[in-house]
């Protein structure tokens, strides 16, 4: 059942964030014939919150009591998430409602609260990329997803940044009330009405070159020539080694084997002329050493989980795909 829904602020917590919660679950759209949510915004520290933003506050006569009838609790992010204490009651009333089958979402930064309730431990969890090493680390019996928009392990359900909130917020309310419903909010807030939860997060990640570079050379020459089909023996006697000590120099240096290492740079050098150009899938299989668009279609679906015609229209429009 979803009706009853409650958001847990802490101090710090994103405004935007919040409304992305407030948004979906919070409105009275029952004009268009939708379903209006018991809707309350707890919180977790006192009954005035600061904002990230400059002099806001956000108040409430909601306590942590208030948790204990929801069916969904949401936890939006907020600053300094990442190396805070949270509040041993609020930790405690997410693992009560968890046990009880009552649904937790997090939005961004929030996953950090459910970690720290031990809501993780041995599920898959999605954040923002720009988080996902620190969240492995700090909690590293969670399975961190770092390209997913969201990820729904149930009753636990994490999602990245603030669109994808929205994304898992409508995908819940798709999974218990039905497509028509999470259409016609998505409808009013003029948003997709679905975007799978697998798709990649759209970030370049470049793999990183570390201070003892002795590949710098080789990596400069393959980035300028991802149209050309190479092998390790080749890129070994440019950096005039041999190639088994290339190959494991090159793993030492940027994390990835040679092969790994082109086909990402390739995916990137796709996304950057799907975004800038108007060029055929075929021009850009050729420009980035796929070949050809099936084979582009292949690998590029498999790093980002979409599609190049649908990135195409993500980031230019409908009518550039």
């Amino acid at each position: 059942m979803l009706q009853n829904v409650a958001a847990v602020l802490l101090d710090g917590v994103h405004p935007f964030e919040l409304g992305v919660v407030c948004e979906v679950f919070g409105v009275d759209r029952s004009d268009n014939g939708l379903p209006v949510y018991d809707f309350a915004v707890v919180s977790a520290e006192g009954p005035a919150l600061a904002t990230h933003v400059g002099g806001l506050t956000v108040s409430t006569p909601y306590g942590l009591d208030r948790l204990e009838e929801a069916d969904l609790i949401a936890v939006p992010a907020g600053s300094d998430f990442v190396r805070r204490e949270y509040p041993p009651r609020l930790l405690e009333a997410l693992v009560r409602a968890v046990e009880r089958g009552t649904r937790v979402l997090s939005v961004c930064s929030g996953v950090f609260v459910l970690g720290a309730a031990g809501l993780l431990d041995g599920r898959r969890c999605a954040v923002h990329w720009h988080h996902a090493r620190e969240l492995a680390r700090q909690y590293p019996r969670a399975v961190v997803e770092p390209d997913v928009l969201y990820v729904d392990e149930d009753p636990v359900i994490t999602s990245a940044g603030t669109a994808a909130g929205i994304d898992a917020c409508l995908h819940l309310v798709r999974k218990e009330q039905g497509p028509e419903v999470a259409n016609g909010i998505a409808r009013r807030m003029v948003v997709p009405p679905h975007r799978d939860g697998g798709q990649a997060q759209y970030i370049e990640r470049p793999l990183p070159r570390t201070a003892c570079d002795t590949v710098g050379e080789v990596l400069a020459w393959m980035e300028q020539h991802l149209d050309q089909e190479v092998t390790v023996e080749q890129l070994a006697a440019r950096a005039h080694m041999a190639p088994r000590t290339f190959a494991r120099r090159f793993q030492q240096e940027t994390g990835s084997t040679p092969y790994r290492w082109i086909l990402r740079q390739r995916v990137l050098l796709a996304q950057h002329l799907l975004e800038a150009t108007d060029e055929t899938m075929d021009t850009i299989a050729r420009r980035t050493g796929f070949g050809t668009a099936a084979a582009l279609r292949h690998q590029f679906t498999r790093a980002l989980g979409t599609t190049p015609n649908a990135y195409r229209r993500t980031f230019r429009g409908p009518q550039a795909a």
